[in-house]
C-alpha cells in the first residue's frame, strides 16, 4: 500500500503489545498510525465520541467485551466505522462467527500480511464510504439550496422526468393557475400547453436528453390557460443530475405585459378591418410603399390576391348576416400562415392581399398552393354547420419590370383571374416572362451589369453553414451568389439570376461558382459544398468533365462538391436530370434535390434520381411548428429518405422552435438564418472569370 494520511485506530486489548504490535505492522505498510489503547469498555465508551476513528481492532482473546458488544456500541456513535478482529488463532469457524457478530473480519495476531491486507482493504472502503456520504450530503445539501431558490424565484421552474412533472415551484404554479401541487404533480408536461405547442417542446426535451440541446437555446410555446395570444411562453432547458436520476429542468421567464394607452390602442384598431383584423386598404397599401423601398435581407418581395371561390354560394347556404363569420374564420387561416415579415390588408370585397418576403417566386407559388390546400380541407364552422368553402390565389414576383405599385396590383389581379378561370381552388404564379416590353428593356439593363460584373471580378461567393441535428457535422455549406455594385452593395441573385437565365448567361456564372467554390474548400478547409446548377447547365453535355478537369488542376476530390437541382426542375426535366445525375455520380461528385415537398407519391423520384441528400423546402418551416399533417409528413420523408440512405436537410430554418421540430422528426440537417447568416466571400479571385469565359468559348 501506497503511504496515506496518518489513521486513527483504536485497538481494543488489555495487553499493551497488541498496540505496538498494530503500530509496527501499519507502519510497515506504509502508513503513519495513530493508535489509541484502550483497556476496558469505560475507556472505549469515553473515547468513541471525542476521536474520529477510523478502524477499530478488538482482540477478542485480551478484552472483557465481546464482538457484539463492542458493534453495538460503535453502531451508536460511528456505524460506519469498521471493527476488526484479532485473535491468537483464526480458522474457518472462528472467522464465520466473528463476521456474524459484526466484525469485518477476524485475523491471526502472527498472521502479519494478512493483517495488513486486511486493514487496507478495510480503510479503503471506509474512505471511500465517508467521501460517497459526504458527496451525497453536499448534493443533498446543494438541492435543498436549489430547492430554496426554487420556492422564491418569481421564474417559473419545473423538473421533468420522461414527460412527467416531476417538482416545480410556486411561481409555475401561478402560471399554469393550477389549484394545488396535487394537482399538477406527476401529470404529463404537454398538458400545460396547447397542441400547436407540443411538437417544438417535445423536441426540444428529446434533443435535451439526447446533449444536443444548447443551454441558452430559447422555444415559445403557447399555454393551455388564459388568453393563448398573451401566453406566448419563452421556454429554457438544461440537463441536471441528482442522485436520484436525470432530470430536465425547464424555466420560464414570467410573461411580459405592456401597459399600452388607451388611445394608441385605439388608433392600432382604427387602422385594422374589424372582420379580417387585416389592415383597412389604404393602411395595407401605405405599408406595402414602405416596405418596396427596402430590400429582403434576402430573396424579393411577392404580391398575393387570395379570395374566396364563389362566395355567394356561401351567403346562400349561412345567410346574409353569418358571411362575415365566415370570412372572418377564412382570415384567421390565412394569419396563421403568414410569417412574421409579411404584411395584409382587405383590399376590396373578400379579397385579401398580402406582400410576402420569400426567397423568390416559387417560394410565393408554394405557399399560395399550401393556403389553397389547407382551406380546401377545413371546415368553418357556423352554430352547428360545417361550411366548406375553397379560395383562388394569384402571386406576382415584385421586380423591377413593373414601373410602379399599380402595375404589381394589376398583374396580381390578373394572375388570380387566371386561376379562377381555370375552374378556381387554385394558384396561379404570373412570372416575369409575361411581360413582353418592358422584359426586354428590364433585361438589356441586367445583361449590361452582369457582364460588367464578371469583366470587373466583382461576382462574390456568400456560404451559408449547414448544421447537423443527429450528430456533430462536418463542416459543410450552401454556396450562394453575390455581385458587388459599383457602390460596394451586396446584390442578391433574386434580382439578376432571372435576368441571366433569360439571356443564356447561368453556363458561365455556374461555372464560376464551381471554381470558386473549389478554392474555397481549399482555403477554408470545408468538407462539403453544395452549388445549384441551373437548367442551362444541366443540359450543358460538356459540364462534367470541365468539372474534373478543375478538381484535378486544384488536387481536390470531387466528393467534397454536392450539385443540387430544384424538385420541380428535376421532375419537369426528369430524363436530362436523371443523365445528369449519374454522370456526376460517375465522375465522383454527389447530388441533391433542393426544395422538396412532402405531398403524395413524392419518393419515386428518390428511387430514379438516387440522391445523396434532399433538402426539405424551406416555405414548410413556418406552418411545420403548428401543422401537424405536415409534420407527420416531413417524418415520414425523413424516414423513408433514411431507409434509401438519403439524408435530409431542413432548408430556411429561422427558430428554434423549429429546430426542436425537425430534431424530433428525424431530419439530419438544417440551414437558415437561425444557424447563420449568408456570409460572403470578398477576395477578389481574378483569374476566376477569364478561365471560366475561355472555357465557355471553346465549348
Amino acid at each position: 500500500m501506497t503511504k496515506k494520511h496518518a489513521i486513527s485506530i483504536a485497538v481494543l486489548s488489555t495487553d499493551r503489545d497488541n498496540v505496538e504490535q498494530v503500530n509496527s505492522s501499519l507502519r510497515d505498510a506504509g502508513h503513519a498510525a495513530h493508535c489509541h489503547w484502550i483497556e476496558t469498555p469505560a475507556q472505549f465508551d469515553q473515547i468513541i465520541g471525542a476521536e474520529p476513528l477510523e478502524i477499530i481492532i478488538l482482540n477478542v482473546d485480551a478484552f472483557p467485551d465481546s464482538i457484539k458488544q463492542v458493534v453495538k456500541l460503535k453502531d451508536g456513535y460511528i456505524p460506519e466505522v469498521p471493527v476488526i478482529a484479532v485473535g491468537n488463532s483464526a480458522n474457518e469457524e472462528r472467522i464465520l462467527g466473528a463476521m456474524k457478530d459484526g466484525a469485518c473480519d477476524l485475523v491471526s495476531i502472527d498472521q502479519k500480511a494478512r493483517f495488513q491486507a486486511v486493514v487496507g482493504r478495510e480503510l479503503r472502503a471506509f474512505r471511500v464510504e465517508r467521501a460517497l456520504n459526504t458527496t451525497l450530503n453536499s448534493a443533498a445539501e446543494y438541492r435543498k439550496q436549489l430547492h430554496d431558490y426554487m420556492q422564491n424565484s418569481s421564474t417559473a421552474i419545473a423538473y421533468i422526468q420522461e414527460g412527467i412533472v416531476t417538482d416545480f415551484n410556486p411561481a409555475w404554479i401561478d402560471l399554469f393557475e393550477v389549484n394545488s401541487r396535487e394537482d399538477a404533480m406527476g401529470l404529463p408536461l404537454m398538458d400545460n400547453f396547447l397542441a400547436e405547442s407540443h411538437a417544438a417542446v417535445k423536441g426540444a426535451l428529446v434533443a435535451t436528453v439526447k446533449g444536443k440541446w444548447q443551454k441558452d437555446e430559447v422555444i415559445q410555446a403557447k399555454s393551455s390557460v388564459g388568453n393563448s395570444d398573451l401566453a406566448e411562453l419563452k421556454l429554457e432547458f438544461q440537463m441536471t443530475e441528482f442522485g436520484d436520476g436525470s432530470y430536465v429542468q425547464i424555466r420560464i421567464q414570467p410573461p411580459t405585459k405592456l401597459a399600452e394607452e388607451p388611445t394608441k390602442l385605439v388608433h392600432e384598431a382604427l387602422k385594422r378591418d374589424p372582420t379580417t383584423l387585416f389592415f383597412h386598404r389604404s393602411q395595407f397599401l401605405e405599408r406595402v410603399v414602405k416596405r418596396l423601398k427596402r430590400k429582403p435581407q434576402s430573396g424579393l418581395h411577392a404580391l398575393v390576391y387570395i379570395k374566396p371561390d364563389d362566395f355567394s354560394e356561401v351567403r346562400n347556404t349561412v345567410g346574409i348576416l353569418d358571411t362575415e363569420e365566415i370570412l372572418a374564420q377564412f382570415s384567421e387561416e390565412v394569419r396563421k400562415r403568414l410569417h412574421p415579415r409579411d404584411v395584409a390588408g382587405r383590399f376590396e370585397g373578400t379579397v385579401i392581399m398580402a406582400l410576402l418576403e420569400r426567397g423568390n417566386e416559387r417560394d410565393a407559388e408554394v405557399w399560395g398552393q399550401q393556403l389553397v390546400d389547407h382551406i380546401n380541407k377545413h371546415p368553418f364552422r357556423i352554430g352547428e354547420q360545417d361550411v366548406r368553402i375553397t379560395c383562388t390565389v394569384g402571386v406576382v414576383g415584385v421586380s423591377g419590370v413593373y414601373s410602379s405599385l399599380e402595375e404589381i396590383i394589376s398583374a396580381v389581379a390578373e394572375a388570380h383571374g387566371v386561376g379562377k378561370s381555370r375552374g378556381g381552388n387554385a394558384v396561379y404564379l404570373r412570372e416575369s416572362t409575361d411581360v413582353d416590353t418592358r422584359l426586354r428593356k428590364f433585361d438589356e439593363i441586367w445583361v449590361e451589369l452582369i457582364q460588367a460584373a464578371l469583366a470587373e471580378n466583382r461576382f462574390r461567393l456568400a456560404q451559408m453553414p449547414i448544421a447537423g441535428l443527429r450528430n456533430d457535422t462536418n463542416k459543410m455549406y450552401d454556396m450562394l451568389v453575390r455581385i458587388i455594385d459599383e457602390q460596394g452593395n451586396a446584390i442578391l441573385p433574386s434580382e439578376f439570376l432571372p435576368a441571366a437565365e433569360r439571356n443564356n448567361l447561368m453556363k458561365t456564372i455556374d461555372r464560376w461558382i464551381v471554381t470558386s467554390s473549389i478554392e474555397f474548400c481549399k482555403e477554408q478547409s470545408a468538407d462539403k459544398v453544395f452549388i445549384r446548377l441551373s437548367r442551362q447547365s444541366i443540359q450543358d453535355g460538356s459540364l462534367v468533365e470541365w468539372m474534373k478537369s478543375e478538381f484535378a488542376k486544384y488536387d481536390l476530390d470531387p466528393a467534397y462538391l454536392c450539385v443540387q437541382v430544384p424538385e420541380k426542375d428535376a421532375a419537369m426535366y426528369i430524363k436530362e436530370t436523371k443523365k445528369k445525375a449519374d454522370e456526376l455520380r460517375n465522375a465522383g461528385f454527389e447530388f441533391a434535390l433542393e426544395h422538396y415537398g412532402v405531398g403524395k407519391n413524392r419518393l419515386q423520384i428518390l428511387d430514379i434520381l438516387k440522391p445523396n441528400y434532399i433538402k426539405i423546402d424551406g416555405e414548410l418551416m413556418h406552418t411545420l411548428m403548428t401543422d401537424t399533417a405536415i409534420q407527420e409528413s416531413v417524418r415520414s420523408l425523413a424516414s423513408a429518405a433514411s431507409q434509401r440512405n438519403v439524408q435530409t436537410i431542413a432548408e430556411r430554418v429561422e427558430n428554434a422552435n423549429a429546430m426542436a421540430v425537425l430534431f424530433q422528426l428525424g431530419v439530419h440537417y438544417m440551414q437558415g438564418h437561425y444557424v447563420h447568416e449568408p456570409e460572403v466571400v470578398l477576395q477578389e479571385r481574378g483569374n476566376v472569370v477569364q478561365t471560366t469565359l475561355e472555357a465557355i468559348g471553346s465549348k
